[in-house]
């Protein structure tokens, strides 16, 4: 956990250029340690989300990314094998509440 918390202090640029022409912000990843668990948070305020994940999937410096920091990783997904291949690598939960505070 050292080493990927270490890379995510230096995030590439253009990576995290590909998720704000992509419409993500507020993006946070935070780190439960009793169970070594990892839960990614953002907000997305584009309109085509399907879209949008693929063109960030299909950025150069993204993969490049994802090759680097998934090794540091275990995926829950059966059949995962890393980042933007056919299996999900990360897990995506269900919504159980939202607040809109002004």
């Amino acid at each position: 956990m050292d080493e990927y918390k270490e890379v995510h202090r230096n995030v590439w640029p253009g990576v995290l250029d590909a998720l704000r022409r992509h419409n993500i912000v507020d993006y946070s990843i935070n780190h439960y340690p009793p169970l070594n668990l990892l839960i990614a948070n953002f907000k997305y305020v584009g309109s085509d989300f399907e879209k949008d994940m693929k063109a960030i999937g299909d950025d150069e410096e993204t993969q490049r990314w994802w090759r680097l920091t998934d090794r540091m990783q275990e995926s829950f997904n059966d059949g995962a094998t890393g980042s933007g291949k056919a299996v999900p690598w990360w897990t995506v939960g269900s919504n159980a509440v939202d607040f809109l505070l002004d």
